[in-house]
């Protein structure tokens, strides 16, 4: 029976979160004779020294002891098909091209336009969460420009929030292989969850712990990992990834909030009743109307 991934309707063990937005630059134009029209952006200000430390003691990057211990499985796992045979990623992700640039590149400076123009019509059509009508905008500019990576991205990310596990692996494991990024990890290893492929969930846990990218994407990987734990009837191992490094933060995000909802479903399952219904109230108070957790609170009292 196929798992429920995050974020698709009907999935109980975790809150609904909308996977990471795609690169899509609407602003990007091209003008009469198919020049790309450039934007100006303002330079970034330079990150505070405090925001900096801070971000460094709330890291939550796994420790090499963790990722080796998956590493192992992932080798040794006899259930479920085997790890894809993925090309290792480079040492840092592949620089980042405006697609209008791209797409001119591989079709053509006339056909760019209208493709350009797909694009931005389907990043509009995600956001306003019409997947169909994305998927459908986005075919002609996948077909004709594969190696476009913004087109994969965004055509994967369609697929997922409908629950098309096997097309959402494909364009996701194309826009890593394009761009050597983990911005799509977390989402890419919820699909091959959601179809029991145990192996490649926790292929790509590894390969985004030694990517060291940020703690959200870290966090939303960790509960990925402990989901496929739990499927598998290993709650005490999806709990000690869930707990690995956790502290209660003093002003949580909402990557802190669901790391500890899916904690602490995670105890009220493996009959820890008293901590599951501390952590469940500890979320109640930072965010009443997070998930279902004043229901959950109300059924652990």
């Amino acid at each position: 029976m196929e798992s429920p991934a995050i974020g698709s309707e009907g999935f109980d063990d975790f809150p609904q979160k909308r996977p990471r937005r795609p690169r899509v630059e609407p602003e990007s134009q091209l003008d009469e004779n198919g020049e790309v029209i450039p934007v100006l952006e303002s330079e970034p200000q330079a990150e505070p020294k405090e925001s900096r430390r801070r971000e460094r003691e709330t890291s939550d990057l796994p420790d090499a002891a963790d990722l080796q211990r998956h590493a192992d499985k992932a080798v040794k796992r006899s259930r479920g098909p085997a790890a894809r045979d993925r090309k290792p990623l480079g040492a840092r992700p592949q620089r980042v091209e405006d697609p209008a640039i791209v797409l001119k590149r591989l079709v053509g400076a006339e056909r760019a336009k209208s493709l350009m123009r797909k694009l931005r019509d389907a990043g509009g059509a995600f956001q306003a969460d019409r997947f169909t009508d994305s998927q459908t905008l986005l075919r002609p500019v996948v077909k004709e420009a594969p190696d476009l990576p913004d087109g994969r991205e965004l055509m994967g990310l369609s697929y997922y929030r409908i629950g098309k596990w096997r097309e959402a692996i494909t364009e996701l494991e194309a826009f890593r292989e394009l761009t050597h990024s983990t911005d799509q990890h977390p989402v890419l290893a919820d699909c091959h969850r959601a179809l029991g492929r145990w192996n490649d969930v926790e292929a790509i846990w590894v390969e985004l712990g030694e990517a060291s990218p940020s703690s959200e994407l870290i966090t939303e990987g960790r509960i990925v990992v402990a989901g496929a734990q739990a499927d598998q009837g290993d709650l005490v191992g999806a709990i000690r990834t869930l707990e690995q490094n956790w502290k209660l933060p003093k002003r949580p995000g909402d990557q802190h909030l669901r790391r500890a909802y899916a904690l602490a479903d995670f105890y009220d399952r493996a009959g820890k009743a008293a901590r599951a219904r501390e952590l469940f109230k500890w979320i109640s108070t930072n965010d009443p109307r997070f998930a279902d957790v004043k229901s959950r609170v109300k059924a652990l009292s």
